[in-house]
């Protein structure tokens, strides 16, 4: 996710942490994600959310293939089935 101004990690994830306080519905929610983040104008926390909302619909569409887990060690389908079977239980 690539904005016009550059994010430093520390920053991203402030932004997320604040997102999952000022919902949708917080007044001056655009205000508050910039005053958490520091550094950021509100502008900038609107266009690093619009880039966020499109990364995750083209994550959920397809368009982003999985990691493939299996050279970490890890199989995405073997924890798929884990968890299938957790549910059944």
């Amino acid at each position: 996710m690539a904005s016009g101004s550059s994010w430093t990690t520390k920053q991203d994830k402030l932004f997320e942490n604040a997102l999952a306080i000022f919902d949708k519905d917080t007044p001056d929610r655009w205000h508050n994600l910039a005053r958490a983040v520091g550094g950021k104008t509100v502008d900038e926390v609107k266009k690093h959310y619009e880039l966020l909302v499109e990364d995750v619909k083209q994550i959920e569409s397809g368009q982003v293939p999985l990691p493939n887990y299996k050279k970490m060690g890890y199989s995405y389908i073997d924890e798929e089935e884990r968890l299938r079977s957790l549910r059944l239980h």
